[in-house]
């Protein structure tokens, strides 16, 4: 194996972290967060490079570009991170039995966490600050697309780590070729968990072909229903945002399922797409209702194909629907568990809607685009769990930690 020296590496450096303090950990960030924003230029020029060879229509270009905004986002992102309590020895549980004896539930690190993940170079920063405030390494293996810029930061943390006096083998970031992450899908008792982050075909392919442990970051084919008792303004300000805020990011908006009654409110509500270039697949009844009002070169007829569609572009379609029941159906078809929304001033409505849609973040009257781990004051995340084992939404500091029992007797035999 390629990768074997690597991963005998990172699995001896995560066992020194039971001895670092949560202080130099946090001295730690807060470094790295002050020299990622003294190396903007030097991060932004490995980030052309990258860019250069992407196709600026591609879906993936505004997943991988980097700005100075951007960076200074993730400085701060960082120190938010830094800040947050340490999660490691929380005691989770305990009690004392009749024997005697003291047990103690207390959380731990997973210990190696392994990530594979596609053109997002601010998913390094993000892993590797929340492993390290949970005491976790991490194996990253970044797409090709984004090779130039992983490795730049790489480059970056690796000083910073040697600079504070910390082992640099807590992060490895192994080459961009599909051997490595076939390794690295196969790393058995060098990776404990490995979190895919990407497209439906990298996590399908991740959860079919690996061998060891996969928390599954799925797709976010995200709906919003919004419902005849709905509020026009709160469902335009929703609607519009769910979509238009940031497309190319999980949490966007693909689907929008119309209650009849609302058709007559349709015009106004995607009304603010046009400035986005917003193209709209609409059903006959949504079509009929903008045919004419809405611009005709965004305005298709829905296919089947229209939905069930994670679209990761200024795309988006309609359904139209006589029912709350029929609107539940149509989310059961298609949605990803990721993200649902409603917009509703019907208070049972809405409870019916939180208690039957089976997905990871479930809002009413809010934007799905807050589906992210800062937003939840969690600080950053390394991934939105889709699955129902270990975690479930995004994932932070606690949801990169297990647990042990600790158990304190005083000559204790079992009878």
């Amino acid at each position: 194996m390629q990768c074997l020296p690597q991963f005998e590496k990172v699995k001896d450096a995560a066992r020194g972290l039971s001895r670092v303090s949560q202080a130099d950990i946090i001295q730690l960030l807060n470094k790295l967060a002050e020299e990622a924003e003294k190396n903007i230029p030097e991060l932004l020029e490995a980030n052309q490079k990258d860019l250069d060879r992407m196709d600026i229509n591609d879906p993936k270009f505004d997943r991988l570009m980097l700005n100075k905004d951007r960076i200074e986002g993730i400085a701060s992102d960082i120190r938010n991170v830094a800040q947050l309590p340490f999660p490691v020895g929380e005691v989770l549980e305990e009690k004392k039995l009749d024997n005697g004896m003291d047990l103690q539930k207390v959380r731990v690190p997973l210990g190696v966490i392994g990530v594979i993940y596609e053109a997002r170079p601010n998913v390094t920063f993000d892993v590797f600050s929340l492993c390290m405030q949970s005491g976790n390494a991490c194996v990253l293996k970044g797409g090709s697309d984004a090779a130039f810029s992983n490795k730049a930061i790489a480059t970056l943390i690796h000083k910073v780590l040697k600079e504070e006096g910390f082992n640099p083998e807590v992060l490895q970031l192994l080459p961009p070729d599909r051997s490595a992450a076939t390794e690295l899908m196969n790393a058995v008792g060098y990776v404990d968990i490995l979190i895919p982050r990407g497209s439906q075909n990298l996590i399908n392919s991740v959860r079919e072909n690996a061998n060891i442990p996969v928390i599954e970051t799925g797709a976010g084919i995200v709906h919003t229903y919004v419902d005849a008792t709905a509020d026009l303004k709160k469902a335009t300000s929703v609607v519009v945002n769910a979509k238009t805020r940031r497309v190319s990011v999980c949490n966007a908006l693909d689907c929008l399922v119309l209650h009849k009654d609302q058709l007559s409110n349709l015009v106004e509500m995607v009304d603010g797409m046009k400035a986005f270039d917003v193209e709209i697949f609409a059903d006959e009844d949504a079509y009929a209702a903008l045919e004419g009002k809405y611009p005709a070169s965004l305005l298709q007829k829905a296919t089947e194909e229209s939905f069930g569609t994670e679209f990761l572009s200024h795309k988006m379609s309609i359904k139209t629907v006589d029912s709350l029941d029929t609107a539940l159906d149509h989310i059961y078809k298609f949605s990803s568990k990721h993200s649902e929304a409603i917009v509703a001033e019907d208070a049972e409505v809405i409870q019916r809607f939180f208690n039957e849609v089976d997905a990871a973040a479930v809002y009413s009257n809010a934007s799905t685009a807050y589906t992210d781990g800062a937003q939840f004051g969690l600080g950053a995340e390394i991934g939105i769990s889709t699955q129902k084992l270990h975690a479930r939404g995004p994932m932070a500091l606690r949801e990169l930690t297990s647990y042990k029992w600790l158990i304190k007797g005083n000559g204790n035999a079992r009878p």
